[in-house]
This record gives C-alpha cells, structure tokens and sequence, in this order.
C-alpha cells in the first residue's frame, strides 16, 4: 500500500479558499481566516513512530520560499488532522509539536502571496517517521526541522493547494 494523504478541504492542485489564507493580524495585508486544512494520511510503512506535518510555499520571494506550518511528534496511531487544528484555539493530537514557521511564530500560517503575483503552490507534506520524537523545540527554526526530518523521514507524501490574490 503506498503513502497518500489527502485533504476534505481541497483536492490536489485546486485552489486554497479564503478560510486558509493568512489573516490580518500576519502582516502581508491578508484578509483570510487563517484556518489550517483537513489531511488525511494512510499506508504508513513500517517501523514509523511519528508523524511530521510541514506547508511549504516554494515560490515565496524570498531565495528559500516560506515555510507556513510545522508539525512534528504527531503519534503514530493519529492519521488525520481536524479542520482548524493548527489554527489559533485549534486541537493537536497529544505529544504533536507545532514549531516555528517563517511567519516568526509556532502553528498554521495561511497562504499570503504577493498582489498580482503568479499562483503560488503550497505543499502540505506528511512525513512517515522512524523516530518517536524529534529533539526540537518550539521555537526551532524551519531549517533544522528539515535538516531533522531529511534523516529520519522513512516515507513521505504530499498534496499540493494554490492561492493566488
């Protein structure tokens, strides 16, 4: 069985609604309601202990795109995230760590591109861990998430939404 996930929220390669773009109070000058999708994962490999969340924008101006949500510890037996779950006043799952995004903060920051520029893609990835936990922190930059995930990551799988304004 191969490692999917999938969303209630959007089908891969539509359009993000306005619930999931960032909001005012990011910055950016965004209007959304900041609502972390639904996903869904199934056929983990074996030997996964944790699962890891990330949304990763590749074409953000930056040199190194924009890492939007970061997800690490989630339980082995979890396999979904609720609508809103990353979101302010949102539920995790026991154990699962949300750290630093780029946005400066811990937790779901939605999609905020540039007025007019071309439709960003925002890549919600669930890695199949081999590690029951990952040795971070809240507040542990986005780089050493990956650096952490590219070593211990045993499967991963992704969907893919985009926003544009």
């Amino acid at each position: 069985m191969a490692f999917t996930v999938s969303s209630d929220s959007f089908k891969d390669g539509d359009y993000l609604a306005m619930t999931h773009a960032g909001s005012a109070d990011h910055g950016f000058g965004c209007e959304g309601g900041n609502t972390s999708p639904h996903l869904k994962w199934s056929g983990a490999p074996a030997g996964t202990k944790s699962f890891a969340v990330t949304c990763y924008d590749p074409d953000a101006p930056t040199g190194s795109g924009f890492w939007h949500w970061l997800v690490v510890n989630i339980p082995p037996d979890v396999t979904e995230l609720s609508l809103g779950a990353g979101s302010a006043g949102g539920v995790m799952p026991k154990g699962a760590l949300q750290t630093r995004t780029d946005y400066g903060f811990a937790g779901y920051g939605g999609p905020c591109p540039p007025q007019g520029d071309h439709p960003h893609r925002y890549l919600f990835t669930v890695f199949a861990v081999g590690e029951d936990s990952l040795p971070v922190k809240a507040d542990t930059p986005a780089a050493q998430i990956g650096f952490n995930l590219n070593f211990k990551t045993l499967a991963k799988a992704s969907i893919m939404g985009l926003f544009k304004r």
